[in-house]
């Protein structure tokens, strides 16, 4: 029994031992701290104030991303003259002044509705409309056989059978080209999402970028509190009345870093691993967040440079000693405005989605625990043993996702891909609770290169690359755990 005993040690020894000799040969084993380092200093740089979307510092931060993939021998995709895809956004400044006349009702700007779109309108004892909806797609058209023209037309907020907030929210500048294209004076939407009204006006009424809808109607473009939903309805109202000022609209240059690494597979090679983070954060100046006479760029060290230095990492390790899989690497702009530079490519792919069988976003708040990494989703799809085995590797201990009151996976970028049906958890630095070690930086000016530990994020850097080495090395594509909310999108993109 002894013998036996010692035989099992002797052979798991030699194991570990290989293992150890094979991990130290690879790219990610031999990642400087200097090189972390480097790549933090800049992006998370007071020179690149806090790398706002739509602001000259975040497209310093895009070209920064494209010419070390350059460098390190990352390729543009194929068709693409360059590493950036655009991302078309804009500017949009609300109106100064609105109101709307329902019979006796008077509904102010800013408080009772927003404008969303439109040129400065007056318009006296229109005639109302009511089209459902208000929408035209190949399954259904709310316009059909309604004569529209020269009248003010009332639908439902929201799209048909979509019960996803912001879809149904960005899809709604679709239903004002709709509108303007039948001949109607004005667009009101009854709001009526469980969403505080306030927060809609905070949000949406005043300035704001957004996802440009490539159309921008003349004619108003109004959201109405739903306290006001028996006014405006079929029995209550016949016309209406408004006098709104202008929303003035701009584009805004933005763009996300595409790269792509070929497999050495000559059969996997066509399937590709995406890794990403966003490298945008909130700006600088006390309009952003609390600031200090001495402090006044929120620098995003956490939230995201530390990502970006990942994907750069990952970018280097790769281009030295391919996988079997191609990597997709991306960068992705406008996460902290609302995922636009995801959800644009999510629905702009370079790449076909079917060919990209996972995604590893690296995104977070901050660590209070630097012997940890936090995988939110790690037991949602089957690469949890490969995530796992490579943080062990670097003496680090993978979680799962400590609050899941919180729902972060669908708040960070890698919801946008998980929503197409790509298994897509998202690895941030060790996360346990959001206490005050997290409160203290999490969008505050206080998160700086200063207060992180360097050699935390290089072990940081090292588990991402391996455990992206190791997926893309499977032999089977991953795939989501059974019952998982995104299994079935996922079956139907990938034919399963």
């Amino acid at each position: 029994m002894l013998r036996n005993k010692l035989t099992l040690v002797l052979i798991f020894s030699t194991l570990i031992t290989a293992f150890s000799q094979k991990l130290t040969k690879l790219p990610e084993y031999k990642l400087s701290q200097a090189e972390v380092e480097a790549h933090l200093r800049f992006l998370a740089s007071d020179e690149m104030l806090g790398r706002r979307t739509g602001e000259v510092t975040n497209n310093v931060a895009a070209r920064y991303i494209a010419e070390q993939f350059r460098l390190a021998g990352v390729k543009p995709i194929s068709g693409q003259k360059d590493y950036l895809q655009k991302v078309p956004l804009e500017f949009s400044k609300g109106a100064k002044m609105g109101e709307i006349y329902a019979g006796k009702d008077t509904l102010k700007l800013g408080k009772d509705f927003v404008m969303l779109g439109g040129k400065a309108t007056k318009l006296q004892n229109i005639p109302v409309v009511f089209v459902g909806y208000g929408w035209i797609d190949d399954k259904q058209n709310d316009y059909k056989d309604v004569d529209v023209k020269g009248k003010i037309v009332v639908c439902q907020f929201g799209i048909p059978n979509n019960d996803k907030p912001f879809e149904n929210m960005t899809g709604s500048t679709k239903k004002a080209k709709f509108a303007a294209e039948n001949g109607a004076l004005a667009l009101v939407q009854v709001y009526n999402l469980n969403f505080p009204f306030a927060s809609i006006v905070r949000n949406f009424g005043g300035e704001r970028l957004m996802a440009s809808s490539g159309y921008n109607a003349d004619i108003p473009h109004l959201w109405v509190n739903s306290t006001y939903i028996k006014q405006f309805s079929k029995e209550s109202l016949t016309s209406l009345s408004l006098n709104v000022g202008e929303v003035v609209k701009k584009a805004v240059p933005a763009y996300n870093v595409v790269g792509v690494i070929e497999g050495s597979d000559p059969k996997l090679k066509n399937e590709y691993v995406v890794l990403s983070a966003h490298f945008d954060h909130i700006g600088a100046g006390k309009n952003y967040g609390k600031v200090t006479e001495s402090d006044t760029i929120f620098n995003g060290t956490r939230d995201n440079a530390t990502g970006t230095t990942a994907i750069l990492a990952a970018a280097k390790a790769f281009a030295a000693q391919k996988t079997k899989r191609s990597i997709l690497l991306i960068g992705y702009t406008g996460e902290e405005v609302g995922m636009l530079g995801s959800r644009y490519y999510a629905e702009n792919p370079l790449v076909p989605l079917k060919q990209c069988v996972f995604n590893l976003n690296s995104d977070g708040a901050g660590y209070n625990d630097s012997t940890k990494v936090t995988i939110i989703g790690l037991n949602r799809t089957d690469a949890e043993a490969e995530i796992v085995t490579a943080s062990k590797a670097f003496g680090i201990e993978a979680i799962n996702d400590p609050v899941p009151e919180q729902n972060l996976f669908d708040r960070s970028d890698n919801v946008s891909l998980a929503a197409k049906g790509i298994p897509a958890p998202n690895m941030s630095p060790g996360l346990t609770a959001f206490d005050a070690d997290i409160g203290k930086y999490y969008h505050q000016a206080a998160d700086n290169v200063e207060n992180v530990s360097m050699s935390y994020l290089t072990k940081f850097c090292q588990v991402f690359i391996y455990s992206a080495r190791l997926i893309a090395n499977k032999a089977k594509a991953p795939k989501w755990i059974a019952g998982d909310k995104y299994e079935k999108v996922g079956q139907e993109l990938y034919g399963k």
